[in-house]
């Protein structure tokens, strides 16, 4: 009798199981929630780099002059609101082109997340310091982070939707990608002897990204149906 109760019990939890399992394969996670808290969280990190520009003060606060010592944080500034503006307009358009996400891309979507999140930290240390080596070399790393860890997500969006996808489709080899890596290590390296190269090298990758990568909009737009008349 007992064995038969435990029996009926195993059996119900099977089914509950089963009927768990089936309802997560057609009815995968939505990517509504990944994409507002991605946005919130970029809206965040550029709020907190805005805030460490700081206004002059003093007898001459109020001359234009006072603002010149200002413009290496300044600099630092645009170049690194350039780079999330890039992030957030090709994490836009990456999603464009995915229909539900898993476990697997949340993490990994936290993984960019994270790396991006230092980008004010590291934007203030270099600009207050004059663009000195230390500064230089750990912001190229922070770069070179997001970078690996968008390829990362990038992955696992394919791993997901399949190498049939139209995402895999779109994104191809990403060659712009791979060399904006390489670019990135050899800054890094180039830091120890001349950190106003490395800086220069940085604005390099961000002009090669600046211009929208259309890659994943001309294969959605190739896609799609034509209009019916």
């Amino acid at each position: 009798m007992k064995g038969s109760l435990e029996g009926r019990k195993s059996g119900r939890n099977e089914s509950k199981f089963t009927k768990l399992t089936n309802l997560q394969l057609t009815n995968p996670m939505e990517k509504g929630r990944l994409e507002a808290f991605s946005d919130g969280v970029i809206a965040i990190i550029i709020t907190i780099m805005v805030l460490e520009l700081k206004i002059p003060n003093g007898v001459h606060g109020a001359d234009i002059k006072s603002l010149l010592p200002l413009y290496p944080i300044f600099i630092s500034y645009l170049l690194s609101f350039i780079y999330i503006g890039i992030y957030w307009n090709n994490h836009h358009h990456t999603f464009q082109a995915v229909e539900s996400v898993n476990g697997a891309i949340l993490w990994a979507n936290l993984h960019l997340l994270f790396w991006l999140s230092l980008v004010p930290f590291v934007t203030a240390w270099m600009g207050e310091n004059d663009f000195a080596r230390w500064p230089v070399t750990c912001y190229g790393i922070v770069l070179i982070m997001n970078a690996i860890a968008y390829g990362l997500l990038i992955l696992a969006l394919i791993r997901h939707h399949g190498k049939n996808s139209l995402l895999a489709k779109a994104i191809g080899k990403d060659w712009k990608g791979n060399i904006s890596i390489l670019i990135y290590a050899t800054a890094i390296a180039i830091s120890w002897l001349n950190s106003t190269v490395s800086f220069i090298l940085y604005i390099v990758v961000a002009c090669v990204w600046f211009i929208p990568d259309k890659r994943i909009e001309r294969k959605i737009v190739k896609d799609e149906p034509p209009c019916e008349k």
